[in-house]
């Protein structure tokens, strides 16, 4: 058996909400498996869904880039050592030129992209990125990026919040090419992007969330449920009314719409398809938090 420290319950605690003390006795009885602990705090109803990925712990920005028609778009985290530094504007200009060299040359990964000519100044990424370091005075490092080309038609989104501690793309399909330059696609792909941002969604619609997934939140809506004391019919009304909420926390175009609590994203996105007379989906998403892995799908 593992042993309870201090910092598990911490983390626990900052994971779901639940009290100290609710929060050891669930690792102890857990074996120390922060998971298992999660699951027990729910299933008590002491902790909601638990959507937090993790802690922070890097300074730095991420960047987003998206070309001229919005087809392909791309994120990049690059790492520092202080929040001052992450704040310099040579810092998010060399950060931002990332983003644009990924849309432009489609490295495989970051040792091609160090490979990669940097604007147009006869360098690679690589020499600039010594250079930097050189003039700032810091360790720095390409964290990830991800490069996300439309299949077909359609176009992609991007949010950067915080001063790059959040970065976000959201990957839409349609029919009408015209529909990727029009304003009120435009100014609804951010929203929705931003939507990503501040409600943390976890899969792009419902048939995208894995079968385990869904077979594990059931078993803790039906423990919860079993104590009830309710009869074995109603627990599964029960249980499957927590899951169909369930979906409504987790999946993009199920969540209430943050700039609009009597609509969801999904109802949204329908008036905006009608408006431009096109039939609009969103294909997939990726959230990132700076020094954190990524979330979405």
């Amino acid at each position: 058996m593992a042993e309870v420290t201090a910092g598990m319950v911490k983390e626990l605690r900052e994971c779901t909400g639940a009290g100290m003390m609710e929060c050891k006795k669930a690792l102890v009885e857990a074996e120390g498996d922060m998971d298992r602990a999660v699951d027990i705090l729910r299933t008590r109803g002491l902790a909601a869904l638990a959507k937090k990925a993790g802690r922070a712990t890097n300074e730095g920005a991420i960047a987003a880039s998206v070309n001229d028609d919005a087809s392909v778009a791309a994120l990049v985290e690059l790492n520092c050592e202080t929040d001052f530094v992450a704040r310099n504007a040579e810092f998010t200009s060399f950060v931002q030129t990332l983003a644009d060299t990924v849309v432009a040359t489609a490295p495989a990964d970051i040792p091609a992209l160090m490979a990669a000519p940097y604007g147009d100044r006869g360098l690679t990424v690589e020499e600039v990125l010594g250079e930097a370091v050189g003039k700032l005075g810091e360790n720095m490092g390409i964290a990830r990026f991800e490069r996300v080309e439309v299949a077909g038609t359609g176009a992609v989104a991007t949010y950067i919040h915080g001063g790059g501690k959040i970065g976000v793309l959201v990957e839409f399909a349609f029919s009408n090419p015209a529909t990727a330059t029009n304003d009120s696609f435009k100014t609804a792909a951010r929203d929705i992007a931003m939507q990503v941002a501040a409600a943390m969604p976890l899969f792009h619609s419902r048939e995208a969330v894995p079968a385990d997934v869904v077979e594990h939140e059931l078993s803790i809506y039906k423990a919860q449920a079993a104590e009830s004391g309710k009869p074995e019919a109603i627990q599964e009304k029960m249980a499957q009314g927590r899951l169909e909420k369930y979906y409504k926390e987790v999946v993009l175009p199920e969540q209430v719409f943050v700039k609009d609590q009597d609509s969801t994203v999904a109802q949204y996105l329908a008036t905006i398809s009608k408006a431009v007379s096109d039939d609009i989906s969103i294909v997939g998403f990726s959230r990132w938090t700076l020094g954190e892995t990524s979330t979405g799908e």
